[in-house]
């Protein structure tokens, strides 16, 4: 029990109501946290004990030695008066202790059923007995120091009565007063120690009846923020897939409108597109639903995702679009991974809309050792910081993703001079490459073409992907998207045995203008 804990605050007494039942006070928060405690539950057991001492008080008296017969009945008669007294007034008192302990009412009481407790008391000694009923009303209706001062008088006061009348014997009152000394010590301490109990075992009740109330709020809440999370989660996920697959479609719907009558072939091209990203869009909320992995990551790595993306980007926006990838390429933690391709998916959606017609777009991938970061640059028009355009959900959801790993997402532009979005994530060290796993250098899969994917077309040269790592290879001896021999790290595929269907682009690109996107086979 803690120390300072308050135990003997006057508004934790027993409440009772009239008829006999309690019931929980307003003072008392405890009754509302079931039955209470087991002698709160009825006051008739305490009218059952008056009744029992009352009697058994009379018939101690009726039977002592001395005095007389006559004196003895004529203190049993007299002892009858406390009866009506606790009847009429001591008991409604005493049922609504929260009301009345300590009041003007309580104290008149109990000054009325000590005057009516004397006479019997002095005329015959027996009669004392009645002090194991009276010294627990004290306790019920007074605070403990005036609750010890009642009962002071209530057991000193009869024995210097019945001396003065009898005056009996020294042995005789060396007796009575060592039992009225020992009685009230006894009631006293006893008394006490109850209300101790009980002031203790109110408060811990009351600290139950808060601790549940705190739970029930807590899971209240718990469950609140857990469907204000997923919500959160299903509308970043909604805007960083559907929500940018519909304003694809709806920017290819203007487009073939505009082309039908004068450049059919390239309506039916973007028709082709419309039904692959509907397609696309299709997967992903499939994906959204079964709570899987977004589908560009389904059975392929993180770079191969990008590639497909890039390639996505130059066919919707005609603008070319370059993936560079460092460091030694690893298979990460889904989320991690998730967070990098919705970030770069935000980041190119934003150049569409703000960077300007045909901006060229560099994806660039680090995989430190203890880091990921991704940084998704242009050339466009730019803006400045703290007035970028729009109040859109794509920045605050990005940094939001971010951050749930402990990232961190950092907007770099100025009018005229583009922008960069760089998304840094901690990694746990320990992450196993997964078979086949390359290391890109000057040469390594950094060097793959943007575009190079399932289903994507050949990328102009001026379009490809070019590494940040050392000893960059002259490209007028290197075709476009090829390895050197010499260069081929341990583990990768030399362009010369790329497998069919693998996201690699074929040994050299077809020549042709840099902005012209070509149509997929």
């Amino acid at each position: 029990m803690p120390a300072d804990l308050p135990l003997e605050e006057p508004g934790r007494r027993v409440s009772v109501s009239p008829s006999g039942v309690v019931g929980p006070s307003p003072e008392d928060p405890a009754g509302s946290s079931g039955d209470g405690h087991v002698w709160e539950r009825s006051f008739l057991p305490w009218d059952l004990y008056f009744a029992v001492v009352w009697l058994g008080t009379v018939l101690f008296a009726l039977s002592a030695e001395s005095p007389g017969l006559r004196v003895r009945v004529v203190s049993a008669c007299l002892f009858c008066l406390p009866v009506p007294w606790y009847a009429a007034v001591g008991r409604p008192l005493l049922c609504r202790q929260a009301e009345t302990t300590g009041s003007r009412a309580a104290v008149r009481y109990l000054a009325g059923l000590v005057l009516l407790f004397l006479p019997p008391a002095t005329l015959v000694g027996e009669t004392r007995l009645a002090t194991f009923a009276l010294v627990p009303q004290c306790f019920m209706l007074l605070r403990v120091p005036g609750a010890l001062a009642a009962v002071a008088v209530v057991n000193v006061t009869p024995v210097a009565a019945w001396a003065v009348v009898w005056r009996p014997s020294t042995h005789d009152l060396f007796y009575n007063s060592v039992f009225g000394m020992v009685t009230l010590a006894f009631s006293a301490v006893v008394g006490s120690w109850i209300i101790r109990i009980i002031e203790q075992s109110t408060e811990r009740a009351r600290l139950l009846a808060e601790l549940e109330a705190s739970r029930g709020e807590i899971a209240r809440l718990s469950a609140e923020r857990g469907a204000l999370a997923e919500r959160e989660r299903l509308s970043r996920e909604i805007h960083d897939t559907l929500a940018q697959g519909f304003t694809s479609l709806v920017m290819l719907v203007q487009a073939v409108e505009g082309e039908l009558d004068t450049h059919p072939a390239q309506a039916r091209r973007h028709l082709e597109l419309m039904g692959r990203t509907a397609r696309e869009n299709l997967a992903e909320a499939r994906a959204l639903v079964a709570g899987n992995a977004p589908a560009g990551l389904d059975g392929a790595s993180l770079p191969d995702a990008l590639h497909r993306l890039a390639a996505r980007h130059r066919e919707q926006s005609g603008a070319p679009a370059t993936v560079s990838v460092t460091g030694r390429v690893r298979s990460l933690p889904p989320a991690v991974e998730v967070v990098a391709l919705r970030s770069c998916q935000e980041a190119l959606a934003n150049a569409r809309r703000h960077a300007g017609a045909a901006v060229p777009v560099a994806l660039d991938v680090d995989y430190a050792a203890d880091a990921l970061r991704v940084a998704v640059s242009d050339t466009g028009r730019g803006f400045t910081p703290g007035a970028a355009p729009g109040a859109g959900y794509g920045l605050p959801g990005l940094r939001a993703r971010a951050a749930e790993l402990g990232g961190t997402v950092t907007v770099s532009s100025a009018p005229g001079t583009g922008t960069c979005v760089t998304v840094c994530l901690p990694l746990t060290p320990g992450a196993a490459p997964r078979p086949g796993d390359a290391t890109p250098g000057a040469s390594g899969a950094g060097d793959v073409p943007s575009g190079a994917g399932p289903g994507s077309a050949a990328v102009p040269p001026d379009a490809a992907a070019v590494s940040s790592g050392p000893g960059p290879v002259p490209p007028a001896h290197v075709p476009p998207g090829s390895v050197p021999p010499a260069h081929v790290p341990p583990g990768s595929v030399p362009p010369a045995h790329v497998p069919p269907g693998s996201d690699r682009p074929p040994p050299a690109a077809p020549s042709g203008p840099a902005d012209a996107p070509r149509s997929a086979p």
